[in-house]
């Protein structure tokens, strides 16, 4: 990687990097809404790889998200405006998996929206992708009130969902952003901070599976972009070497 290419990626994520006062000037803002814009996403077959249509599990695309619509397996259908059942490419080479919708992802229907979205969106403009070159789900697809973390019951309830939506995305790797996500896919109550510096799989194709900060945790910590920047380069890595 270049070094211009470079410290345009670490712009985009805020992380100030020291250079000769002849070369460039530090970027110190942490705000993703005044995030500068990256380089331009490298073309699809440049960095994800074409693939051929993957077979689709029973039922397909239109029947699961019509039972996540009509669901009412737990309590927080009484609550919800909307589900929020994913978004992206059906075909992605990565699915990143949150946690659970918030206010404005209930009020819009789509995962990862608002200042943490736009975080999420500069990350991946980092390692070269686009929003739409990825599928991005939650472990929940209703928010739970006053944005508390999921429970037992309600993830058990709907955890299948997002079971269906692997298996028919049958992603390269998975990037699980935050302790929820984590915890619920690799089954574990390790701290982010421990589990973000291991390879982990998921599921019985073994799909690698890498963990991060979630966006919303960066924009309180902003210091820990930098760490979350050692994931992503971890992360491109992986899916450049298939």
């Amino acid at each position: 990687m270049d070094a211009s290419r470079r410290q345009q990626y670490l712009d985009a994520l805020g992380i100030v990097s020291w250079v000769r006062r002849d070369r460039a000037a530090a970027v110190s803002s942490t705000d993703a809404s005044v995030m500068p814009e990256a380089a331009e996403p490298q073309p699809a077959d440049s960095f994800l790889k074409d693939e051929p249509v993957k077979p689709a599990a029973a039922g397909g695309w239109e029947a699961l998200e019509a039972a996540v619509a009509h669901c009412a397996a737990c309590a927080l259908h009484r609550s919800r405006t909307h589900t929020v059942f994913g978004v992206g490419d059906h075909h992605a080479r990565l699915m990143i998996i949150g946690e659970a919708p918030g206010a404005e992802e209930d009020r819009q229907g789509e995962p990862f929206v608002g200042r943490a979205g736009q975080l999420l969106n500069a990350m991946l403009r980092a390692i070269g992708l686009d929003r739409s070159q990825v599928f991005i789900a939650n472990i929940l697809k209703c928010r739970p009130p006053g944005n508390r973390n999921p429970q037992a019951d309600e993830v058990k309830a709907c955890i299948h969902f997002l079971q269906q939506q692997v298996a028919l995305v049958r992603p390269r790797a998975i990037l699980a952003v935050g302790g929820v996500a984590a915890h619920n896919l690799l089954q574990t109550d390790d701290a982010v901070g421990r589990l973000r510096s291991r390879m982990h799989t998921y599921g019985e194709e073994n799909t690698p599976l890498l963990v991060t900060y979630h966006p919303a945790y960066l924009l309180r910590r902003p210091e820990e972009k930098a760490k979350a920047w050692q994931d992503l380069q971890k992360l491109h890595g992986l899916l450049q070497a298939d």
